[in-house]
């Protein structure tokens, strides 16, 4: 299993960093579309609904959603953009965030209403995927007329800031590993990869820090990139506390050794939006 880990990694980043440096805006809004439907398709699941054509229709509706979103950026439509706005999405998904991680620190007690309704998981998938594209199209966004690639080199940054914590916590955990973190929600993480995660997020911080040119204050990239890193873990606990609730392994089997594209992001989905926010709040639109 590991070796296939390996092996798929090897594949997807280059793919990865390729589309981020070398897609047009547009092509990379296209980009981010599909990833959020495949992972839209894959809540579904999590929420309970069994019938093709449900999934279908509910992922379709998502995708429709942020398509239409993605056009009122593009052509400045201010009716469509008065109600649906960016900002107010991030600042959304922080209330958000704050609400999952009270799911999570008091699973199973937090489990008396939402399991049984569809509706209400499927509210949560939207929730967290929603702010996820948005916050992903405005990094990229970060100081576009100045330098057409700076968005790309916060967004690797970020992807590379969590990976590293990820990465950090699951070779930890597997050498190290004796005390469990939430066992009722997720069996395999413990403390000492939870502290491994942190001390490889600190080292990846602290290296691309001094080789990437961010134009953003020190004092304000640690803050965001410490509560992004910080938040993460609960992105991966939430999929794990809504995985668990549906009696699944895997929110689907798209790639080899990694299982779903939810699988794959559930720690960005809660990072790159609280990044933006905070970014946001501190320094305001950048």
């Amino acid at each position: 299993m590991l070796k296939l880990r390996l092996i798929t990694s090897c594949i997807l980043i280059p793919i990865v960093i390729a589309g981020l440096f070398l897609c047009s805006l547009p092509w990379f809004a296209v980009i981010m579309i599909v990833i959020s439907m495949l992972a839209a398709w894959e809540w579904t699941a999590l929420s309970g609904i069994v019938s093709f054509k449900k999934r279908v229709s509910m992922t379709l509706l998502f995708g429709l959603i942020i398509f239409i979103y993605t056009l009122s950026l593009m052509f400045e439509l201010e009716w469509i953009l008065s109600w649906f706005n960016l900002i107010n999405i991030l600042q959304v998904s922080l209330i958000w965030w704050t609400i999952a991680t009270l799911l999570v620190l008091f699973y199973p007690s937090s489990a008396l209403f939402w399991p049984t309704s569809y509706l209400l998981r499927l509210i949560f998938g939207v929730l967290t995927l929603l702010p996820f594209f948005c916050g992903m199209l405005f990094l990229r966004q970060y100081n576009y007329v100045v330098d057409h690639h700076a968005g790309s080199w916060l967004i690797l940054y970020l992807m590379l800031l969590i990976w590293g914590m990820d990465s950090g916590a699951y070779l930890c955990g597997k050498m190290f590993g004796k005390h469990k973190l939430l066992p009722r929600v997720s069996v395999g993480k413990t403390w000492e990869g939870l502290f491994g995660g942190l001390l490889t997020a600190g080292c990846v911080f602290y290296f691309l820090y001094l080789f990437i040119p961010f134009r953003i204050s020190f004092s304000s990239l640690f803050v965001c990139s410490l509560s992004a890193v910080l938040i993460s873990i609960f992105g991966d606990l939430t999929e794990s506390m809504f995985k668990r609730a549906a009696g699944i392994k895997d929110s689907s089997n798209l790639i080899p050794g990694h299982g779903g594209v939810l699988d794959r992001i559930d720690s960005l989905t809660a990072a790159i939006p609280i990044f933006a926010s905070l970014q946001l709040l501190l320094v305001g639109v950048f």
